[in-house]
This record gives C-alpha cells, sequence and structure tokens, in this order.
C-alpha cells in the first residue's frame, strides 16, 4: 500500500482538475499528467517545420479561397440570372452578397 500524504493547492487549480479529469480520481489524474509532461524527451513527439505552415503559404492559401470565393459567386449570379433573377441592391431581393459578413443569398423575387 502506498503511503498518501496531502497536497494544498488554490481552489482554482483544484477546479480546473475537476473540469478537466473526466472519471479519473484526482490523484489519478494528476499521476497521468506528470507522466504526460515528466517522460523521457527521447520519447516525446518530435515537432517538424513540415507541421506548421509558413506566412507565405497561409497567403497563398487566403488568395486561392478568394479566388474559389468570386467563382462561387459568379456561378451563382449566372445561374440566377438564368432563372429569372435580376441581381438587386440593399432591398433584400435577388441576389445579395455582404463581403463584411461573408454571407451570399439569392431570392426569388414575390
Amino acid at each position: 500500500m502506498s503511503d498518501k500524504r496531502m497536497l494544498i493547492l488554490p481552489s482554482e487549480t483544484v477546479k480546473r482538475i475537476d473540469d478537466n479529469r473526466g472519471d479519473m480520481t484526482q490523484s489519478d489524474f494528476l499521476d497521468f499528467l506528470m507522466d504526460i509532461q515528466l517522460k523521457p524527451e527521447s520519447n516525446k513527439q518530435k515537432v517538424d517545420k513540415e507541421d506548421f505552415v509558413t506566412r507565405e503559404e497561409l497567403k497563398e492559401f487566403e488568395r486561392t479561397m478568394k479566388v474559389l470565393l468570386r467563382n462561387f459567386i459568379e456561378f451563382f449570379t449566372s445561374y440566377a440570372i438564368e432563372l429569372g433573377i435580376q441581381p438587386t441592391s440593399k432591398d433584400g431581393l435577388g441576389i445579395a452578397f455582404k463581403e463584411d459578413e461573408g454571407t451570399f443569398t439569392i431570392r426569388k423575387p414575390d
């Protein structure tokens, strides 16, 4: 039988432990966390530079997504025009795209 001792912790720490431990006991949860943090360096997962993107790759992705969005808007605009829905302004009828909100709607006039 293992020797037991008392550990005094701030109440906020105990609350965080209780919120995250799931079905584990407080003791098992602390053992688990210590095992993960204190295991030998050779067993830790190594992080490669390939796991992250560069700023240039992120900018290229952003440009690609903007082109995709424009193509999407052009497609649905032409589709709506074929259905007889004319693009209108701020009255809420027809085709509406709010770039700041990222919303796109097509409504058929009543």
